[in-house]
């Protein structure tokens, strides 16, 4: 399958390198360029591009064709071509015939080039992002144009060029610390084949899915396997990051609904997501927002999803070890207790949200009004964590202490009711007043995932708005906002668009109400969504069109698991629904 590298970057499990074509952008022009995925020290969604690459015959820059599948890149020319692949996390190797190879870029404060040892280049980068390079020859030559200016060079062009048989072999060795001793240099077909089989092994352990969506299930396999960066700085383990575009970090529920497709076939890379952040947990019991290998941020957090996550791998996988269970069990319990010592000002009991991104629905019409808002996804969320602790806890011999989270979870749901029910619809409400917010917000049928918890009565009249077409049932799925509401925005990113987090929740709340036909009916849903339009962060509900960024970690995951559902009773899928 080729890539579109404008929305998908070519990269490897473990790599923080990576390869995208960019358009021009202020003092950028328009090209294919090696980036670094290395975090940035703050926030964002930085790109990180560091060196265009240009194919040259006869010192001359030409115009050339790049093709990008999920192993290899390869820039052509009529007359000439460079093959590039990346046979493990810190090495390029590129392939030269009858052309050069330039890579170049601006060079800011401190960004240098010196010789090393063998015919070989090293470049350091501090002013965008800290890393270092090592350009090897193993057959042919590296001509550099660098000027040096007393502490840094006035500009960077790195020339690889071929033997006189026009045969060029070259290596390029990403590094932070030390440079590394030189890789082995093995035949280039030698290297595509390794990488080749890395990635057959990766996907072959993937949830299985229905035939019809092969392509899909082999695009959702190279995002997930491209997504993993090597452990480094803040990452303690094996991290699968949002994506290697702007998303350059783990998130605090992202990394939790990995576990749900890695579970079976990656046991030890599943754990490794689910405890990436609790690694970092505060000592209030607290996750960090987000991090990377060079930013820890602290200035929101996210939804306590990791109960109800737990609780779909203790009934569906054995992940959850007696060892593993004794790991997480303490965390969990600092982490629900948190939002009732440190998020509940006006101390009724009802933990609260200070900003719609502590919610992972970050600009959701539930916070047109100014927060704190205690909003029913919370408490229903913590209902579930608080369940799954007690289950935990009785399974530890810990019988008191599963007690105590029983009666406290039984409780909490009976304050949900009074607190947000209104008779026909839950709401949100302002902390201390309890004025309610005007929202047509999914995020308050997100009660849902107590299942046979709610009342009956309740339940049915959440699922009935949901079955309702035109309100937030589209062609595509369910809409994040109401398509009746005035606070609809097509591309309004919690606003109205699909997303797969919230999609998986009320897929499996459903499925535990009852209504199977209605759940598979969104997985199908869903899951044409992806095979029209790809691993997206988030797609119009009206149009199925993908939004913001094609390599999207959590929409791979959450495909694979919602098609392994359908693929569990096979049967025509419908690719028109």
């Amino acid at each position: 399958m080729n890539l579109d590298l404008t929305q998908i970057p070519f990269s490897r499990f473990g790599s923080y390198i990576a390869f995208s074509q960019l358009p021009a952008e202020g003092s950028r022009t328009a090209g294919l360029y090696l980036r670094s995925i290395h975090g940035p020290a703050t926030g964002g969604r930085p790109m990180q591009e560091l060196l265009r690459l240009e194919l040259l015959q006869n010192h001359q820059p030409v115009a050339f064709e790049t093709k990008g599948t999920f192993t290899s890149l390869e820039l052509s020319s009529p007359s000439g071509s460079s093959k590039i692949c990346l046979p493990d996390p810190s090495t390029v190797r590129i392939h030269l015939e009858n052309a050069s190879l330039r890579l170049e870029g601006a060079a800011g404060a401190y960004d240098y080039v010196i010789p090393g040892t063998a015919g070989n280049w090293r470049l350091t980068f501090s002013s965008t992002v800290e890393t270092k390079f090592q350009f090897i020859p193993f057959k042919g030559h590296i001509e550099v144009d660098a000027p040096w200016q007393a502490e840094h060079c006035e500009h960077i062009a790195i020339t690889l060029c071929p033997a006189p048989d026009g045969i060029g072999e070259f290596a390029i060795q990403e590094s932070t610390v030390n440079w590394p001793d030189p890789p082995p240099h093995l035949p280039f077909p030698e290297c595509q084949h390794q990488i080749a089989s890395e990635l057959a092994n990766f996907t072959a352990k993937l949830p299985a899915v229905p035939a019809e969506y092969e392509t899909s299930f082999q695009l959702a396999g190279y995002v997930l396997w491209s997504c993993v960066v090597e452990p480094q700085g803040n990452l303690t383990r094996p991290a699968i990051l949002a994506s290697k575009n702007g998303m350059i970090g783990a998130w605090s529920w992202d990394h939790a609904f990995h576990t749900l497709a890695l579970a079976k076939g990656h046991p030890d890379l599943a754990w490794s997501q689910f405890m990436l952040l609790f690694d970092h947990q505060d000592q209030s019991g607290v996750l960090p927002d987000l991090i990377n290998d060079r930013l820890i941020s602290w200035s929101f957090c996210k939804p306590p999803i990791h109960g109800w996550i737990l609780t779909r791998l203790f009934e569906k996988s054995d992940l959850l070890t007696s060892e593993r269970l004794k790991e997480v069990y303490p965390r969990l319990v600092r982490w629900t207790n948190w939002w009732f010592e440190h998020r509940d000002d006006d101390h009724n009991g009802i933990p609260q949200y200070f900003h719609g991104n502590d919610s992972g629905w970050d600009n959701s019409s539930v916070f047109c009004s100014r927060p704190p808002i205690e909003s029913p996804d919370l408490s229903a969320l913590l209902i579930c964590q608080m369940e799954f602790l007690a289950t935990a806890a009785a399974q530890l011999g810990k019988s008191d202490e599963a007690q105590i989270w029983s009666t406290r979870a039984s409780q909490l749901v009976g304050q949900l009711l009074s607190h947000f029910w209104r008779g026909d619809r839950f709401v949100a409400v302002e902390v201390n007043s309890h004025k309610e917010v005007a929202s047509q917000s999914l995020l308050l049928s997100m009660p849902l995932v107590l299942g046979p918890r709610l009342p009956l009565p309740v339940r049915n009249k959440l699922i009935s708005r949901l079955k309702t077409p035109g309100d937030f049932l589209s062609p595509f799925g369910l809409a994040t906002e109401s398509l009746q509401s005035p606070l609809y925005v097509p591309r309004g990113y919690w606003r109205g668009p699909i997303w797969p987090a919230p999609t998986l929740l009320l897929v499996e709340s459903l499925s535990r109400c009852g209504e199977e036909a209605f759940a598979q009916n969104l997985r199908q849903r869903f899951c044409n969504l992806v095979y029209q339009s790809g691993m997206a962060e988030n797609f119009d509900a009206q149009t199925g069109e993908g939004y913001h960024d094609f390599h999207f970690s959590w929409t791979a995951s959450i495909f694979l698991t919602l098609a392994n559902e359908l693929w569990s009773e096979p049967r025509n899928i419908d690719h028109t629904r």
